[in-house]
């Protein structure tokens, strides 16, 4: 069976990329396209042949691939995929458009709808630096909303990395999807059962991460907090710390993991399509307080390896930090619970099935 494996961009080294990275492991006999590669800013495929589109002879495309938007969807469409049995694409947007033969099959791991098209606005508070051009942008987007729903009926099969993501492609696209959340390496995170005395906080510092939420309950409680993470919020957000709350910017994957698994808790405050940290936290034995709402409804159970607060407000999350002392968590639980959830081995079992009874029904 000839197999292609089709990424929207590796011009970056995110979630998706490293899903995309597994999948390449996975099938290294794979042929892999993408409209755009930049080698030095994204995941290591080795010494294997990537196919790129058009657009790779655009100069600077790669460096500014977001100013690319309305080119993507002819780009995929130009690929010529007529020779593979088997199409796995990896997308938020567009490689999901890629063409196939009648009788090959099309398996998307769609790791979100295209956001910048359908929640547009939340989306230029993440990149404010696109905000002003909204009055332009919209015009092309209510076009591009069109083909992406067009496109979007391309794939005969869609995996989803959460029951929130399932849901929008129903929503949207009106394609049922097969919920399968995706891994971490859990050999990377260490495991302790002897906790120190601080929680820790481990994102971006942008907006919607809700950072300047667990900064007020902390001051309030007078906890100590330790923050990892850079971006262009950190200014304002040290401004509103007090003393117990320490920020270390960007650490080290060593750092970071010896922090994962020595924090009482690990503190998310941000409305997630899926999150890969609160089950990186989990591989490292420590619960997660986090607001109860999209992928960590998937991820965790409550009272076993997190405990949810319900708004997203300094009050609601001190009520979490005071109901989750007083538990007493089962640390060997919480990691062996990580290990035979989200593994590597655990996310291609479960991929391996849906693969086997998706041809056995074709």
């Amino acid at each position: 069976m000839k197999i292609a494996l089709v990424h929207d961009y590796l011009t970056q080294k995110g979630g998706a990329e490293r899903v995309f990275e597994l999948l390449c492991k996975r099938f290294p006999d794979a042929d892999i396209y993408t409209s755009l590669y930049d080698p030095q800013r994204t995941i290591d495929l080795g010494d294997r042949l990537v196919h790129t589109t058009m657009l790779q002879s655009i100069p600077g495309a790669a460096k500014n691939f977001r100013l690319m938007a309305p080119f993507y969807y002819p780009a995929f469409r130009a690929l010529d995929l007529q020779d593979y049995d088997l199409i796995i694409s990896s997308s938020t947007s567009f490689a999901k458009a890629v063409r196939k033969r009648a009788d090959a099959m099309h398996i998307c791991f769609c790791h979100n709808v295209t956001r910048f098209l359908w929640d547009t606005q939340t989306y230029l508070r993440e990149f404010s630096g696109y905000q002003n051009l909204y009055p332009f942008i919209e015009k092309i987007f209510q076009v591009m909303r069109q083909y992406d729903l067009k496109y979007a009926q391309e794939p005969d099969l869609y995996i989803a990395n959460s029951s929130t993501v399932a849901k929008r492609i129903r929503d949207i696209y009106g394609k049922d999807a097969i919920v399968i959340n995706y891994p971490i390496d859990v050999d990377r995170f260490t495991f302790s059962s002897q906790k120190e005395n601080f929680y820790l906080a481990s994102a971006r510092m942008i907006s919607y991460k809700r950072l300047d939420v667990i900064i007020e309950a902390f001051n309030w409680l007078g906890w100590n907090l330790v923050i990892t993470g850079e971006g262009p919020e950190r200014e304002r957000l040290q401004a509103q710390a007090m003393g117990n709350i320490k920020f270390l910017g960007q650490v080290t994957d060593l750092e970071r993991t010896q922090l994962m698994s020595s924090a009482q808790s690990v503190v998310v405050a941000a409305l997630e399509d899926y999150g890969l940290v609160p089950v990186e936290a989990n591989a490292s034995g420590t619960p997660v307080i986090a607001y109860g709402a999209g992928g960590v409804l998937d991820t965790q159970i409550p009272g076993e390896t997190g405990t949810f607060f319900k708004r997203q407000t300094p009050e609601a999350l001190q009520s979490a930090l005071l109901e989750a002392r007083d538990i007493s968590w089962d640390y060997q639980h919480i990691r062996d619970h990580a290990v035979s959830q989200f593994s590597e081995a655990a996310f291609f079992g479960k991929v391996d099935r849906v693969l086997e009874q998706s041809y056995q029904a074709a």
